[in-house]
């Protein structure tokens, strides 16, 4: 005969709530499933329950005020652009805690089919934790990477502007030209700049507006120079452009050695766990032939 603890009641009780206001959510939020239709599949994994989350930050009446709110937001608008930013803004939101409820909702399940385990129902609940972080630092994940790429191809754009400027081109042209001669995340940044330039935006504007968007302390700067560069003229513009290239390949160095450092620190995990499994394959059958 099974016996039921109080254990098992309360474990019960609370998967069938948890249950029960994910089944709600999914009942009133998903007259809003048009809104994830767009996303893409390998960045937002499930993302066509999404509108359970967003049914909750409905029923919450999120206003999107606090300083990690606006933060974010800042990031998103890096990311996809200021117009879309108060969008990805309630999928970011919408999806940690789609994935955060969905686990949980699992959580007393796993709990009976481990035949009442307290420590799967804990490790349950300790998931439904992790999804609500992990989902919530996908967007820092996205900005590290894009910075990444950004230094790995500055080096490569200010040699080019360099050159260019040097053989008397007037920026604007040398930077439309760098802009289209190659692909990459910053070659894009500097098309919409050259977009902004066409549709009437001064120089000026257009690329403080860059040095804004790859938000990364040395384009910051870079763009300020080139700023004090077309107030002066083009001749000082040649000079400054020439030793800001030096100073960007000795950061690509730095960069590149940083790279190595890191390869090396993840390398160092497996080595150690595979050091360990040689150790148990030798100790193990030593200690047995001391059994026997």
């Amino acid at each position: 005969m099974t016996i039921v603890t109080i254990a098992d009641i309360l474990v019960f009780a609370f998967g069938c709530v948890v249950l029960a206001v994910w089944m709600l959510l999914f009942v009133q939020g998903r007259k809003n499933d048009w809104m994830f239709e767009q996303l893409n599949d390998e960045d937002y994994p499930m993302k066509e329950l999404y509108f359970v989350g967003y049914a909750l930050t409905e029923k919450l009446d999120l206003q999107y005020r606090t300083k990690r709110d606006r933060q974010l937001r800042k990031e998103l608008a890096v990311l996809y652009g200021e117009k879309f930013a108060d969008y990805y803004l309630r999928v970011t939101y919408s999806q940690q805690i789609t994935m955060a409820l969905t686990v949980l909702a699992l959580a007393a399940p796993f709990y009976f089919l481990t035949q009442g385990s307290l420590l799967a129902f804990a490790a349950g609940l300790a998931a439904a934790g992790l999804a609500y972080y992990y989902y919530g630092t996908t967007v820092a994940e996205k900005i590290n990477k894009r910075a990444e790429q950004l230094i790995s191809e500055f080096s490569d754009i200010v040699s080019k502007l360099a050159l260019l400027v040097n053989s008397d081109m007037i920026l604007r042209e040398a930077w439309e030209r760098a802009a289209f001669s190659k692909e990459g995340v910053l070659y894009q940044e500097m098309r919409r700049s050259v977009n902004e330039m066409q549709n009437g935006t001064p120089e000026v504007d257009a690329l403080f507006g860059f040095g804004q968007r790859c938000m990364l302390p040395e384009i910051k700067k870079f763009s300020s120079t080139l700023i004090q560069g077309i107030t002066k003229g083009n001749s000082d513009l040649a000079m400054m452009m020439t030793q800001q290239s030096k100073e960007v390949w000795a950061l690509k160095k730095q960069y590149v050695h940083r790279q190595g450092e890191l390869a090396n620190n993840k390398l160092l995990l497996p080595m150690c766990l595979t050091f360990i499994g040689i150790l148990i394959m030798v100790i193990v059958p030593v200690f047995s032939s001391i059994g026997v």
